[in-house]
């Protein structure tokens, strides 16, 4: 699988807006906006095209803070394996509005739906929504859903990249 982008806009009231998965891989969880990079795309363009396709929103490549560099595992099929660059957006135009894939919705920091989260979301998004960085692997079951291991480590990453 081609490496991909995730994005998750925080407000100025400190709200998180995920989108519910409404096709595909990860159907009915909630997550942030991203999707596999394109040829010829840096992940920057990438994270910036798939937030303006799955909620409305357009942000610029020099606003997007990287805060995590994750490696999604599928040991029994390795066609799904691939990385994964995290990055979090305080500015951008638009309004924000659903797509065939999302279902946008703004959630406080306290009342992030876990429960219909991916399993590891659980442990490494408080910690870049508070501030860290971090370097993982993220290893699934034969179902594509049920999380084996994951592998987190903190880390000094270059927010720009």
């Amino acid at each position: 699988m081609r490496d991909t982008s995730l994005v998750f806009p925080v407000d100025g009231k400190g709200r998180i807006l995920l989108g519910r998965k409404k096709r595909g891989m990860g159907f009915g969880k909630w997550n942030g906006f991203g999707g596999k990079i394109e040829p010829g795309e840096s992940m920057r363009q990438c994270a910036c095209r798939e937030l303006w396709e799955e909620c409305g929103l357009e942000a610029e490549e020099s606003s997007l803070e990287l805060v995590a560099d994750l490696y999604f595992d599928q040991p029994s099929d390795a066609r799904w394996s691939h990385g994964g660059m995290v990055y979090l957006v305080r500015s951008w135009q638009g309004t924000v509005n659903r797509s065939e894939e999302m279902e946008p919705r703004w959630f406080s920091l306290e009342g992030l739906p876990y429960d219909e989260m991916w399993q590891a979301d659980r442990i490494w998004v408080p910690r870049v929504l508070g501030g860290k960085q971090l370097r993982g692997t993220i290893t699934f079951g034969a179902d594509g859903d049920t999380v084996l291991d994951t592998v987190f480590r903190e880390v000094h990453l270059d927010r720009k990249k």
